[in-house]
């Protein structure tokens, strides 16, 4: 039976984390349960750095970025003993199950912990959308908002320059972040890590955009798939064109949670809640078809979900 909870953020921080916290916390609370906020994740576990969480302490965070519990990158997490000792340390205080607010990462410690007899269920966090078990992670809308605000402005001076601008986003093994950011803001380009970057084509294609009369354009690199740099460095060598480069960084993790991030944490939340209660443990909460599921850790390591082909094609198509 399940009294008291746990909650940690681990990993990079994603909008839509405090959000989370709060609505796991208050959730649990609703239903009877105490809750435990472990601070800067596995880590904390290790020094022993915890408060209890009440509807008080997560107020006024639903509308903030970052993570009120702090997280951090634990690599000693992945050795046997560490994980031994963070189980006892829970067991420690009496804690039944702990939720993990995080990506891949952070969903291997949740596993960790669970082979050592501590329930645990994942909330995917990651602004990069390239989580196992689930099509949505919590920061990504965000993350594709911020750069879409920031392409707009940037097009402001690529325009009135007649450039091609080349703009740097995160993304190093999947490339969502950059698909749906230059769907949006109508790029030219997209370079993503699922596909070999062919500068010579990508050369050819402005120059035949700027035959056609289109003297500015935008494209967009995944850091996975080319250092911006270098893109722009190609361009200057093979073209007469003049390319400038912004690399947005850690401004994409930033800032408040769109709405859809703050409602799919409440979502998420209530459902790993939910499933702790009904003794569902073990698993990744995510959304799958328009459903917000829990899956097993096992199921879940089969179940990858790729970009979409036809927009990649689509963003190109209607670029020009």
């Amino acid at each position: 039976m399940i009294n008291k909870i746990g909650v940690l953020t681990s990993g990079g921080d994603a909008p839509g984390m405090n959000a989370a916290i709060r609505g796991v916390t208050r959730y649990a609370i609703q239903k009877g349960l105490t809750v435990e906020g472990i601070i800067r994740g596995y880590e904390g576990l290790l020094s022993h750095e915890t408060r209890p969480l009440g509807r008080r302490d997560v107020g006024a965070i639903i509308h903030r970025g970052g993570t009120m519990l702090r997280t951090a990158r634990c690599l000693e997490f992945k050795e046997k003993e560490t994980q031994k000792k963070a189980a006892a340390y829970l067991r420690e205080l009496e804690i039944d199950a702990l939720v993990v607010i995080g990506g891949d990462g952070s969903m291997r410690g949740a596993q960790a912990l669970s082979r050592w007899g501590i329930p645990t269920i994942t909330i995917p966090g990651t602004i990069d959308n390239d989580m196992m078990g689930t099509q949505y992670t919590l920061g990504f809308d965000t993350a594709v908002n911020t750069v879409l605000e920031s392409v707009n402005k940037i097009r402001d001076t690529a325009f009135s320059h007649d450039r091609v601008a080349v703009i740097e986003v995160m993304g190093r093994e999947a490339g969502f972040i950059a698909l749906n950011a230059g769907m949006a803001s109508g790029a030219e380009a997209v370079l993503v890590p699922e596909h070999p970057v062919d500068l010579a084509a990508l050369c050819r294609h402005l120059e035949e955009s700027h035959r056609m009369k289109k003297l500015s354009s935008i494209v967009i690199v995944a850091e996975g798939a080319a250092k911006g740099a270098d893109v722009v460095d190609y361009i200057k060598e093979h073209t007469y064109l003049s390319p400038n480069l912004t690399v947005l960084g850690y401004v994409q993790r930033g800032g408040a949670p769109s709405a859809y991030d703050a409602i799919m944490a409440g979502r998420f939340s209530q459902k790993a809640v939910d499933s702790l209660l009904a003794g569902t443990y073990n698993c990744v909460v995510g959304l799958i078809d328009n459903r917000v599921v829990a899956t097993p850790y096992s199921e879940a390591e089969a179940l990858r979900y790729p970009i979409d082909e036809n927009l990649l094609s689509l963003v190109h198509l209607l670029g020009r």
